[in-house]
C-alpha cells in the first residue's frame, strides 16, 4: 500500500499505538473521580498537556484538549464572539479557509454577523493591504488558517498581526493551525497568536482528539456547559487515553521533527520532478519554496476527472485525494482552487498528495508510474 493522504488523517506510529493500549487498560478513572484511579488519569492529562505547552513554548495553562480540530476552532470563534459582541460585530477571515471556519462564519451571518471574505492570489496568500483595508472600528476578530490544506500555502501571520495591532489592537487573532502544528517551524508568542487550533490525527495520533490554545490574558466564555472539565473551557468527560497517545505523538514528532521534514520536502521536489517528466499537460498548484508546506501537494492535470483518477490509483492500492476530506465527499468543486485562478477543467483534473516520514523514493517511483498510465487511459477515454 502507498498512502499519500496523510492531510486527510495519518496512520498511527506503533508507539503510540502501543501507548494508547496500555492507557486503555490502565488509566480507565475518570479524572473528576477523587479516588486513586481517577487522580492516577488526571496525573497522566496533565502530563500529556505539559507535553505540548513545552513543545509550543506555553503555559500549560493556556492548553485545552478537545475533540480535534473542528471543535477547536469552534470553540475559538464561537467564545471570541459571544464575548465580544458587545463592542462590534464585524469579523474578518478569507475565502480559502477550512470548512470548520467557513461553516461556522456562514452561521454567525444569519445572527447578524458581518463576514469579510478575503481574496486570495494564484498561490493562496491574501493582501496585506486588503487586511488593512478591512479592519475598522467594529472588527472583534481575524481568523486565518495558517497552512491551507489543499494547496499547502503559509500565511504571513506575524505581518497579519502587525497590522492588527496598527490598525486596531483590540482586534483577536485566532489562528488554524491544523496543518501547520508538527509540519513547519514557527512560534505562537513571536507571531502573537491569541487562539490556536491543533488536531492529533494529523500528526501520527488518535482521531477523536484535538488541542486548542488560548492566550492567557484572554477571557473567553464556554459555548457547552457541563462538568467545567479542561477548567470550564470544554465541559464533559476527558478522552482520556486519546489524550496519553496524543502526548506520545507530539513527544516522537518534536524529536523527530527536523529529519522528517527533509525527508518530506526532498520526496516532494522528486515527485514533481517525476511528474513534469513524465505527464504534459499539468499546473502544479504548490510550490517547493518556504511558503509552501513540505508536506502537501496539489497537481491539476488538464483533460482528466480527480475522482476518477483518484479510483483508478485505489486499484493499485495508491491512496491520494482530490481536496479537503471534510469537503470531498460533496459534487461541489472546491472553493479553494477557484480562489486562487483555476479554471473549471484544472479543478476538476486537481488531486492531492500529502507525504509522510513513512514514504520514501521507490514508493513515488510506482506512484508516478500508475499515475502516468491512469492520466492517458482517462484522457483517452474522455477523447471518446
Amino acid at each position: 500500500m502507498i498512502y499519500l493522504d496523510n492531510c486527510a488523517t495519518t496512520k498511527m506510529r506503533r508507539k503510540v499505538i502501543e501507548t494508547m493500549y496500555s492507557s486503555l487498560e490502565k488509566d480507565f478513572g475518570n479524572p473528576s473521580s477523587l479516588h486513586r484511579l481517577g487522580l492516577k488519569s488526571e496525573k497522566e492529562i496533565k502530563k500529556s498537556r505539559q507535553i505540548v505547552s513545552d513543545y509550543l513554548n506555553v503555559d500549560e495553562r493556556e492548553i485545552y484538549f478537545t475533540s480535534g480540530g473542528t471543535e477547536s476552532n469552534n470553540i475559538a470563534i464561537q467564545s471570541i464572539v459571544n464575548s465580544l459582541c458587545k463592542r462590534g460585530k464585524h469579523i474578518i477571515t478569507t475565502n480559502i479557509e477550512h470548512a470548520s471556519i467557513i461553516n461556522t462564519m456562514k452561521e454567525l451571518e444569519t445572527k447578524g454577523f458581518k463576514v469579510t471574505y478575503l481574496d486570495v492570489d494564484s498561490e493562496g496568500r491574501i493582501s496585506l493591504e486588503d487586511l488593512k483595508q478591512a479592519i475598522n472600528d467594529e472588527t472583534i476578530l481575524v481568523s486565518i488558517i495558517h497552512v491551507n490544506n489543499e494547496i499547502g500555502t503559509i500565511q504571513d501571520i506575524k505581518e497579519i498581526k502587525n497590522i492588527i495591532k496598527l490598525k486596531n489592537s483590540k482586534v483577536i487573532l485566532h489562528v488554524d493551525g491544523i496543518q501547520s502544528f508538527g509540519k513547519i517551524d514557527f512560534s505562537i508568542k513571536d507571531l502573537g497568536i491569541d487562539t490556536f487550533s491543533f488536531s492529533s490525527h494529523k500528526i501520527h495520533g488518535p482521531k477523536g482528539v484535538g488541542g486548542l490554545y488560548v492566550k492567557r490574558d484572554l477571557k473567553l466564555s464556554p459555548i457547552v456547559f457541563g462538568g467545567n472539565q479542561e477548567r470550564g473551557m470544554r465541559s464533559g468527560t476527558e478522552n482520556v487515553s486519546g489524550i496519553i497517545a496524543f502526548g506520545k505523538a507530539v513527544e516522537i514528532m518534536d524529536k523527530n521533527k527536523q529529519e522528517e521534514r527533509k525527508h518530506v520536502l526532498e520526496l516532494k521536489r522528486y515527485t514533481i520532478e517525476l511528474i513534469e517528466k513524465n505527464i504534459e499537460d499539468i499546473k502544479i498548484n504548490s510550490s517547493l519554496d518556504n511558503g509552501f508546506s513540505p508536506y502537501i501537494l496539489s497537481i491539476s492535470f488538464r483533460n482528466t476527472r480527480g475522482e476518477v483518477l483518484l479510483h483508478f490509483l485505489e486499484q493499485k492500492d495508491i491512496y491520494i485525494s482530490t481536496a479537503s476530506a471534510c469537503s470531498s465527499n460533496g459534487t461541489k468543486k472546491s472553493d479553494i482552487l477557484k480562489a486562487i485562478g483555476l479554471d473549471d477543467l484544472e479543478i476538476e483534473g486537481t488531486i492531492r498528495i500529502c507525504f509522510s516520514y513513512e514514504n520514501n523514493k521507490d514508493d513515488i517511483v510506482y506512484f508516478v508510474d500508475e499515475l502516468r498510465k491512469s492520466v492517458e487511459e482517462i484522457r483517452k477515454i474522455m477523447k471518446r
